[in-house]
């Protein structure tokens, strides 16, 4: 969704970088370049004004930092305000001192707020809690069956009945208790435009429940109507938070970078994509910096440590140094990764990753065509894949329709990477040899060493060299040699 807005603030970070000092010149250019980006970007023209007014005085204000290069002091002080405006710090959740705590979601009709319903108690689920749905949406046809469907996928209860809204709340309030469920989840009725009828109801439903969240469910595909949309539930309701969906999407993002300042509530959560799965808490900190192109480090981790399990994952590293992790082992670690999500979206989470690199289209069906190859071997030759010879070969390029040449291709850069990481499992375990002249032999130098100067340290082993085929790292059947998937050859 910021990608747009990223390359701009690259840009124009780039052009300060060739800068030796930081003039208040340099600082008014900077400003209107970002302020236009923001503006392209749809963000409210009030929060675009307050934004840039704030960054400017840090760094006018302030003493610069000398120990800071000119883009860096600029990135730093968008950076600061950006967290500042996308709402600070994450939304801590807390819950009824007497469950069940109750959550309303309101929202306008198509902004996903049933899935989100589910998305949320799927999300309360992971955080040791027994939620319910409560289906009150019944002007929607098929609303509550579509609740019930998306409950039957998160193992989560739902409870609804065909009287009205404001009594289907009120009754499962009861049924919480009565089942021992601490977290109760209201999906009201949403509408194609903001109304009389539907603000008087979810006001009522508000009133009898008293919930202890009421969440608003934004579509951030809607841009400045999305804050619009938030003032006017504000009004009625007293929001405590609001949810953004589609943040996958390829909208400009303003929703995003609007809504705190102008409502006033910050973002709770936030959904990634279409499966329930992708949802979490909003961290202003890390979209910031995932805005400004530094990555998401906390983000990758915490996708690794939901996927990885860590004794299975020192098994396989202690596997490879050993020489002894076969393509069994690589499938498995590979299916592992793709539970973390696709390749792109993985790869813009890493720092240091550059424009041109975030950029590439990278197709997971590539990593499908060497996942075909291995489940065409035998176990037999997925342990010892240097059992593979012609007729192998072709039975194995029949069996996933790929040509003999991409199951050579395969088969030879995995044993290199086999006898490589074999080499560098032994690196630095050997003796190291003391210095010549080290025992006392000959004449010594200043240093204890040898005459002239000359080394005084003990020579260590050498590094092993990556082999041609493999600096560029384990290629793709059917790509240039050398690449990795969605890359071209360097």
């Amino acid at each position: 969704m910021f990608d747009a807005l990223s390359d701009r603030f690259e840009g124009i970070f780039t052009k300060l970088r060739g800068k030796g000092r930081l003039t208040e010149a340099d600082i008014d250019e900077a400003m209107r370049e970002i302020r236009l980006a923001l503006l392209e970007a749809d963000v409210n023209v009030r929060v675009v004004k307050d934004f840039i007014g704030r960054v400017k005085a840090d760094l006018v204000d302030q003493d610069l930092n000398k120990a800071l290069r000119p883009d860096q002091q600029v990135i730093k002080a968008v950076h600061t305000e950006l967290v500042n405006t996308l709402g600070g710090e994450t939304l801590r959740i807390t819950y009824a001192p007497k469950p069940p705590t109750v959550v309303l979601m309101a929202g306008l009709q198509g902004s996903g707020k049933t899935t989100t319903s589910a998305k949320l108690a799927r999300w309360f689920k992971s955080q040791g809690r027994n939620p319910m749905l409560v289906g009150a949406d019944l002007q929607r046809p098929a609303a509550v069956e579509q609740l019930r469907t998306l409950g039957n996928q998160v193992q989560v209860p739902v409870f609804s009945e065909p009287t009205d809204p404001v009594t289907v709340c009120a009754n499962a309030l009861a049924e919480a208790k009565r089942l021992g469920r601490d977290i109760v989840i209201l999906d009201t009725a949403g509408r194609l435009a903001i109304d009389a009828e539907l603000m008087a109801q979810v006001r009522e439903i508000s009133e009898v429940t008293k919930p202890h969240y009421t969440f608003l469910v934004i579509d951030s595909m809607t841009g400045q109507d999305a804050v619009t949309t938030a003032e006017a539930f504000h009004e009625t309701l007293a929001l405590d938070a609001v949810i953004l969906t589609k943040l996958d999407g390829d909208a400009r993002g303003g929703a995003a970078l609007s809504v705190k300042e102008v409502v006033g509530r910050p973002i709770a959560f936030a959904s990634t994509g279409e499966k329930l799965k992708d949802f979490d808490l909003f961290h202003p900190d890390r979209l910031a910096g995932r805005i400004l192109g530094m990555g998401d480090v906390l983000t990758l981790i915490e996708k690794a440590e939901e996927v990885f399990e860590k004794d299975k994952a020192e098994e396989a590293a202690s596997k490879l140094l050993e020489g002894q992790f076969t393509l069994e082992d690589f499938l498995e670690q590979m299916r592992q990764v793709r539970k973390m999500g696709s390749m792109g979206s993985l790869l813009k989470m890493m720092p240091g990753v550059s424009k041109e690199m975030r950029d590439v289209e990278i197709d997971d069906r590539d990593i499908n065509r060497i996942e075909a190859i291995i489940l065409s071997m035998t176990p037999a030759e997925r342990q010892r894949p240097d059992i593979i010879d012609k007729s192998r070969r072709a039975r194995i390029a029949n069996g996933c329709g790929m040509d003999p040449a991409d199951v050579d291709a395969l088969v030879k850069q995995f044993s290199e990477m086999q006898r490589l990481m074999k080499r560098m499992g032994g690196f630095g375990s050997k003796k190291i040899k003391p210095a010549r002249g080290a025992k006392g032999k000959g004449k010594k130098g200043p240093g204890g060493g040898r005459p002239g100067g000359g080394r005084t340290t003990a020579k260590g082993p050498r590094m092993p060299q990556l082999p041609p085929d493999l600096a560029g790292g384990l290629a793709l059947p059917g790509l240039e040699e050398g690449g990795l998937p969605g890359f071209p050859p360097q």
